[in-house]
């Protein structure tokens, strides 16, 4: 029987309950996603009698619209468990190579604004997040400099602009923490982690001795429990609420629930869209990772439309927004977001391609004349380049020794199709300084070396660079390449028996770790790794991680 077919009748059960007399009647339901480990939700298992808890996973294996097949199946839940780790915005997620199941918040917004799904969390008690920063109050996304001017030129003075810049982050930082609280609307006890959480079994042993000495008699109380948070209090634990109808932060739960409420047909997101954007252009760029998100999805089908052709049309057809639009973009702190405004603004019909390419071009124009660009930098110019649609530009070389003439604007170059600029970086990547390896590897990353003489010269520079950070980086650099070459292999076999420093023996035996297995799984390299290894006061490192595979079957 597969796994879909063995809930089904789980996720009936829980939806008979919620009329069913009798022994039913007593019990709660105690809803889990476990994305993760399943560690916690066994020790609430063992610990909460059968006669009053009943325990639905939500989660169907293999099957991608799980959380809305619960809501189908009118689940409701009064106690709910996630386990996961959490990325610190948006998804719940597994570090096991074998699983796939992971869960968006965004999915979850959807469940708790959407009247398709209205029972789900109705009736919850209590939330226990079990993941990382799950309730960490840092903004995520907060309001910065720009938002003062844009405030000036519209016509606050000074210090009422920098006061809106205040409420905006308080109001609309949208931390992880108001995510959760927005979510869980209502919700009397919302459990999670404001910085790291325990792993899987560290956690369900600090839960297993909470049961012990509580029983369970507080879950599902509607009230926080001072023992649990003193048992995790070495972890961070915190809780908050959802929040109500009269908290401050309600309007914004408001605006959220638009971008995701099933019942909004996509003219009328739109039209809540084009309203938003005609507020203070502040209150628009706190909501710019949903606005992006949400005119990116609109697919072709979907905007050939009459009806989203339209709504799409009014929106292009207001010159007045664009151009405040567009000057708040060009005015903006941060490349990255600068880009991504003006990729709305192509979404919205506000800029054809020609002109989308233009403003890019322009930006980037403007990131070369920095008299300092960085890692950030780098990785913008190359994600903005991926398909090379910007190839040529900037591609000239700058005078020696000028404040441009260094390593990161060369990469920058090189992101942007010039050749001159690669060699340059690439000159970086197997150079003195740190800081310049530093560089080459962001590059790296959009760019890897893929001609086979190219990254045998490299390798056997890297193999004679002083022993350093530097050189511990270049070899990190060599690894994301998954080296296959023999002559290469052998260089840094030589290089791991004769180099005196224990950190470049375990950098290069972190190159051989990612290496063709075929290509290293031999006896003399295991020799070699053994008898010329170098005492490591770090204990435990990639070193006796690639002996052990070597010495696995």
């Amino acid at each position: 029987m597969s796994c879909i077919a063995k809930l089904a009748p789980v996720l009936f059960a829980a939806a008979l309950s919620l009329s069913a007399p009798g022994a039913w009647a007593q019990q709660q339901t105690v809803c889990t996603i476990t994305v993760n480990s399943a560690d916690e939700k066994e020790v609430f298992r063992r610990h909460l009698p059968a006669a009053k808890y009943r325990f639905v996973e939500l989660i169907e294996r293999g099957r991608p619209d799980w959380l809305a097949s619960a809501c189908r199946a009118a689940v409701s839940c009064e106690v709910l468990i996630i386990s996961g780790h959490y990325d610190g915005s948006n998804e719940f997620f597994s570090d096991r190579l074998d699983e796939s199941e992971h869960l968006q918040v965004d999915e979850l917004e959807r469940a708790s604004c959407s009247d398709s799904c209205t029972g789900l969390f109705a009736r919850l008690k209590e939330v226990y997040l079990f993941g990382c920063n799950t309730l960490s109050p840092q903004p995520l996304n907060s309001a910065t400099a720009e938002v003062v001017r844009s405030f000036v030129r519209e016509g606050h003075s000074l210090q009422e602009a920098q006061r809106q810049l205040r409420s905006l982050n308080a109001g609309h930082g949208q931390s992880s923490r108001d995510r959760m609280r927005q979510v869980f609307k209502d919700v009397p006890v919302i459990y999670g982690f404001s910085s790291v959480a325990p792993l899987g079994p560290v956690a369900a042993s600090t839960l297993d001795s909470y049961f012990r000495a509580a029983g369970a008699r507080e879950i599902g109380q509607r009230r926080p429990s001072s023992r649990l948070l003193g048992q995790f209090s070495p972890f961070a634990m915190s809780v908050t609420q959802g929040i109500t109808d009269k908290d401050p932060q309600a309007d914004v739960r408001q605006d959220v629930c638009r971008f995701v409420d099933d019942r909004l047909s996509d003219p009328e997101r739109l039209a809540f869209v084009h309203k938003l954007l005609q507020r203070e252009m502040a209150q628009a760029r706190v909501h710019l990772d949903r606005i992006e998100r949400y005119t990116k999805a609109l697919d072709g089908p979907a905007r050939r439309t009459p009806e989203v052709a339209g709504a799409l049309d009014v929106i292009a057809r207001d010159a007045a927004i664009r151009a405040g639009f567009l000057d708040f973009a060009r005015d903006a702190d941060q490349p990255a977001v600068r880009a991504r405004m003006i990729k709305v603004a192509h979404d919205l019909s506000w800029l054809s391609a020609d002109q989308h390419w233009s403003e890019l071009a322009l930006m980037l124009g403007e990131l070369q004349a920095r008299s300092v660009v960085g890692v950030t930098e780098v990785d913008l110019a190359c994600t903005l380049n991926a398909r090379h649609e910007l190839d040529g530009a900037f591609s000239r070389r700058l005078p020696p020794g000028g404040p441009s003439d260094d390593v990161a604007h060369a990469a920058v170059r090189a992101c942007l199709g010039s050749a001159e600029g690669r060699a340059r970086v690439l000159e970086g990547w197997v150079g003195p300084s740190e800081a310049d390896v530093r560089i080459a590897q962001a590059y790296l990353r959009h760019r890897p070396v893929t001609d086979a003489g190219e990254l045998r010269r490299v390798a056997a520079a890297i193999v004679r660079m002083p022993g350093s950070n530097a050189q511990v980086r270049a070899l990190e650099s060599l690894g994301r390449h998954y080296v296959a070459d023999r002559e290469i292999l052998d260089l840094l076999i030589e290089l791991y028996a004769e180099t005196p420093s224990w950190s470049v023996q375990a950098a290069v035996a972190g190159v051989l770790i990612r290496a063709d297995r075929r290509a290293i799984a031999n006896p003399q390299l295991l020799r070699i790794l053994i008898t010329q290894r170098r005492r490591s006061p770090a204990g435990d490192n990639m070193t006796d991680a690639l002996i052990r595979l070597l010495q696995s079957p």
